[in-house]
């Protein structure tokens, strides 16, 4: 595909409560050297700020972050603020809170109730914003999420969160907090090498409720948790390659292109610190897939486990 005119907004548009965004957005996580729960190397520092101004003038207005996105030398919210201070007034920065790391970078327990409104001023701070907007409580397991989740509704109506959203659920965990409070966004583990037991129910279920459903891993699948850098081999990576080189894309823009074709409400925050692969993440928006590539795809895809 030829990336060099094409931009985010090819993707579609998507509302997150009351914000509408490009279904295409940015995941800053692997800017400090993160890959989900594993450190790694960060990106150099001045690459990385020049990835998220290019990526806002590819017409990006979603970005995902967190204050445990963070290694010895890089934050992602610190990042964000040098790289775009002042964030234009059209720019969603989605956060997520839940895990929390100390300055040392270990993981701490999961956060209580009462120290979430520290951990939203944990990114407040940095981002140099007086309120967040979409703040995603991400989940540890089963059990209810009712607690936590009306902590955070209490902040909202504080006004220093703007909209709520859920991470890492169950239909039974998402459904308990549409209880408490107003849900804008899932945060699911999903794509063609990724997928949890629950996580095509919950795409289904946002569909119907008008949710947006925002996975995590639709490009680099099941290893990226493990620290992975790469997509996992699967056995759908023959198929994609097939249907890539019929479209002259690359692999990762198929499978983004594929997360997209599962409905409107679908969004995807690739992340990435390397100039090119922005270009050809934002141009996947405009990749449409064939229904016989995506039934090949659907049927090669990982199995549910």
């Amino acid at each position: 595909m030829d990336t060099g005119t094409i931009t985010a907004d090819a993707a579609g548009t998507w509302n997150l409560g009351d914000m509408t965004v490009d279904r295409l957005g940015f995941g800053a996580m692997r800017l400090t050297g993160s890959a989900a729960f594993h450190l790694g190397r960060p990106r150099d520092r001045e690459t990385s700020i020049r990835v998220l101004r290019r990526a806002v003038e590819l017409g990006v207005d979603h970005i995902d972050t967190a204050a445990f996105c963070f290694s010895a030398l890089r934050s992602a919210n610190e990042l964000l603020n040098r790289a775009l201070a002042p964030c234009p007034e059209d720019l969603v920065v989605a956060t997520e809170v839940g895990p929390g790391r100390d300055p040392s970078g270990e993981w701490l327990p999961w956060a209580t109730p009462g120290r979430l409104r520290g951990q939203v001023e944990e990114d407040l701070r940095p981002l140099g914003r007086d309120h967040l907007d979409p703040v995603d409580l991400r989940v540890n397991g089963p059990g209810s999420i009712a607690e936590h989740f009306g902590a955070l509704a209490e902040l909202r109506e504080a006004g220093l969160i703007r909209h709520l959203g859920v991470s890492n659920v169950s239909v039974a965990q998402f459904a308990e907090a549409r209880a408490v409070a107003l849900v804008v966004c899932v945060q699911n583990r999903y794509g063609l090498g990724a997928r949890s037991p629950w996580s095509d129910a919950s795409v289904r279920e946002c569909g119907e409720l008008g949710v947006a459903f925002v996975p995590f891993f639709a490009i680099a699948g099941e290893g990226a948790e493990a620290g992975a850098s790469a997509a996992v081999p699967t056995a759908a990576e023959e198929v994609v390659g097939d249907v890539a080189r019929a479209h002259g894309a690359t692999a990762a823009q198929v499978r983004l292109a594929w997360t997209l074709h599962q409905g409107p409400h679908v969004l995807a925050i690739p992340g990435t610190g390397d100039p090119g692969h922005l270009a050809e993440n934002a141009a996947a928006g405009a990749l449409r897939l064939t229904p016989e590539d995506l039934a090949r795809l659907e049927r090669a895809r990982t199995p549910a486990g």
